[in-house]
């Protein structure tokens, strides 16, 4: 795999199976292989959650901003392996600590923070943190496991 430190939409398509309505990350920067990645969401208002959550006072679900991080982690993953990872399922195992500081609402561009903590063989453990506008909205550290899809 070439040395990106940024990768666009369709080529985190390529690496991670999510597709719209749950990708929710719209480019990667900052990737470093086995160290950290940043996720960048901007949040627009025209998702599907937010005519459910709330109406007339849209609020991005703190759970989906945890996925957010999780889908930037499944990228740091795979830019990690290499491209035999592409397109394999990195599955949620445990979530732990996640905070919920401020509401993301539509026009925020969410930085998505995300650090190996470690990895033995197939699982890896994460730090993430989602910021706007430099100041720290939500944090979590997780867990997940890269699998074949079968």
């Amino acid at each position: 795999m070439s040395l990106e430190t940024t990768l666009d939409q369709n080529r985190i398509k390529d690496m991670i199976p999510h597709r719209d309505p749950f990708l929710l990350i719209d480019r990667i920067e900052d990737l470093k292989p086995d160290v950290s990645a940043v996720g960048i969401k901007n949040v627009t208002g025209d998702e599907d959650f937010f005519r459910g959550h709330f109406p007339g006072h849209p609020v991005m679900p703190g759970v989906l901003i945890v996925e957010a991080m999780a889908q930037t982690a499944g990228v740091l993953v795979v830019a990690s392996l290499g491209s035999d990872a592409e397109g394999k399922l990195v599955y949620f195992m445990t979530v732990d600590s996640a905070r919920f500081r401020k509401p993301v609402v539509p026009g925020c561009v969410l930085e998505l923070n995300v650090e190996l903590i470690r990895s033995k063989r197939n699982v890896y453990k994460f730090s993430g943190k989602a910021m706007v506008d430099g100041k720290l909205v939500s944090q979590a550290v997780f867990s997940a496991m890269i699998m074949d899809r079968e």
